[in-house]
């Protein structure tokens, strides 16, 4: 597609801008959670949407999908869904001989709205498909569409009747990325370009073969010894243990795992091809380091006690 890597990761670039200022047509503002979302599609990774009702979440998913030019599925999450629903079941057809008829899983962008309303089960079933890139059914495999991402949305006020998202499944997402309410003019705009009957049309940006290529190309980039011992210690420095900062051992009950050291550096990657760069250095690291570790780390009853939030623990811990 391209001649060199250097070739590459400039047409990356424009395609960044391309996709930014598109995007931009239809969301006003939350410049920084199109980032976030960006760089997990090219990072092969998943994100977790979480913000208040109204702030664009389902659009956000949306339009981004429009953008890409890739097959979109809505999955409306509520307490009586089944993993059949969402992954598929096999039938018998009018010959009488089993058929399997896929689910909204299989598709390119799955915007798995208010994740935490359906039941562990649901939940499990998706997460197997957020690992696996495959659906089993009857004991057979079903490969998923590639590329494959969940964007999954969550209400942080509304928990009744909901069903918290276990850790492992939580560590299934490349970021969490809080979406917070737009400023004065921000949502002054909002209201005058959605209370008329104006279309905005939006172009094709990039398409499906393209991001599969720019995954690979964000493997490719070479990382300073330095970044990768930075990014390392850093998650080391979350957990309460002997290895551990002072700070964790004081205020954190559970520390981030490896695979947030893995999604650092990878995150770290994207974001520097994003901005000119042919490879990283620490403020890449720093710049994707909080929607990384937000849903890793877990306050202890002390920090909590003390009013400290997670993402003024992680800020102490970056230094």
């Amino acid at each position: 597609m391209y001649t060199s890597d250097v070739e590459a990761a400039k047409a990356l670039q424009v395609k960044f801008k391309e996709l930014k200022d598109t995007i931009g047509k239809v969301i006003v503002g939350q410049h920084e959670v199109v980032d976030s979302v960006i760089i997990s599609i090219l990072c092969n990774g998943h994100s977790l949407l979480v913000g208040v009702p109204g702030l664009a979440k389902t659009l956000l998913v949306s339009t981004i999908a429009r953008v890409l030019d890739l097959e979109f599925k809505r999955i409306q999450f509520t307490p009586d869904l089944m993993p059949s629903d969402i992954t598929g079941a096999e039938i018998l057809d009018e010959h009488r001989n089993f058929k399997f008829i896929k689910g909204p899983l299989f598709s390119n962008i799955i915007l798995a709205d208010e994740i935490n309303r359906t039941p562990p089960k649901t939940q499990a079933a998706l997460l197997e498909a957020m690992q696996e890139r495959n659906v089993t059914i009857s004991g057979e495999n079903h490969k998923l569409p590639a590329p494959f991402f969940v964007l999954a949305t969550q209400n942080p006020i509304e928990q009744e009747g909901t069903y918290p998202l276990p850790e492992a499944q939580l560590d299934r997402f490349m970021f969490n990325i809080w979406l917070d309410y737009p400023s004065f003019q921000e949502e002054l705009d909002v209201v005058k370009n959605t209370t008329t009957d104006r279309v905005t049309d939006l172009p094709k940006v990039m398409t499906g073969e393209e991001i599969l290529y720019f995954q690979h190309l964000v493997r490719r980039v070479p990382v300073p010894d330095n970044v990768m011992e930075y990014a390392v210690a850093l998650v080391h420095k979350t957990r309460p243990n002997e290895q551990g900062s002072d700070l964790a051992r004081n205020y954190i009950s559970w520390g981030a795992g490896p695979r947030a050291s893995q999604n650092l550096i990878l995150g770290a990657k994207c974001n520097a091809l994003l901005r000119g760069k042919f490879s990283p250095d620490i403020e890449d690291v720093k710049s994707v380091a909080l929607p990384i570790l937000r849903h890793r780390v877990v306050r202890n009853y002390k920090a909590e006690a003390e009013g400290l939030k997670i993402e003024d623990l992680i800020n102490k811990l970056m230094g």
